[in-house]
């Protein structure tokens, strides 16, 4: 993970607004997308709730799933997800 990446103005290929929802909708919400995405390709997911954090984290950890990069600014947490080249397991 790069935490020296500008999540909010890197491009991907989609973009989440998760804005609003409590945990762990933003992370189901953010499943959902992954699944459409080609390997390789970058979600982005904004997300309000703190508990995001530990979540993210957590799903990446187990997953396979890249998180390239995080933070948080304005209230707004910001998630940049690669798909991996090859599904796990």
């Amino acid at each position: 993970m790069n935490d020296s990446l500008d999540c909010f103005i890197l491009p991907v290929n989609v973009e989440l607004d998760a804005k609003g929802l409590r945990c762990p909708m933003p992370l189901l919400k953010a499943k959902q997308a992954l699944r459409d995405l080609k390997p390789a390709e970058v979600l982005r997911v904004l997300a309000t709730d703190a508990g995001s954090v530990r979540d993210f984290q957590a799903y990446a950890n187990i997953s396979g799933i890249e998180l390239l990069g995080h933070e948080a600014r304005d209230g707004v947490y910001c998630y940049l997800l690669r798909k991996p080249l090859v599904s796990p397991p």
